[in-house]
């Protein structure tokens, strides 16, 4: 798991609870604090893109990685490095940009657009709402 904002976070601990081997880098040592303090996975402070940090996270032996930093650019080229580099069969990167979700999810990456969900959401919410009113 790259990343351990509310998002990535949250992700660890589920995959955790689910039985899996769970290693977080972050770029700030504070955001083991939302983890918890059972957290009982590994848990690196770096850049995601560091590839000996990469490495001594367990990279090479890896079922998956979850790339979802706060920043697309940078997700985008940790995923690709984990994809091609280290060949990661399981490769899942959060982009906030839609139009950056499309381009590299026709391209081979696996993206996750918050943003896309949201619009979606809100959208049929809205439609389903304006329909029981006129009805």
């Amino acid at each position: 798991m790259i990343g351990s904002g509310r998002v990535g976070s949250a992700v660890a601990l589920e995959l955790k609870a689910a039985g899996w081997d769970v290693t977080v880098i972050d770029e700030r040592e504070e955001a083991l604090g939302r983890l918890g303090e059972h957290w009982t996975g590994e848990f690196l402070v770096g850049h995601g893109m560091d590839l000996q940090l990469l490495r001594e996270a367990g990279i090479e032996d890896a079922d998956a990685v979850v790339v979802a930093t706060d920043g697309d650019n940078s997700n985008i080229i940790i995923a690709q490095v984990a994809q091609k580099r280290f060949a990661v069969k399981t490769v899942l990167v959060r982009l906030l940009d839609p139009a950056r979700a499309q381009f590299y999810a026709e391209r081979g990456l696996d993206t996750v657009c918050p943003t896309i969900t949201a619009i979606d959401a809100l959208t049929s919410s809205v439609l389903e709402t304006a329909a029981k009113v006129e009805a």
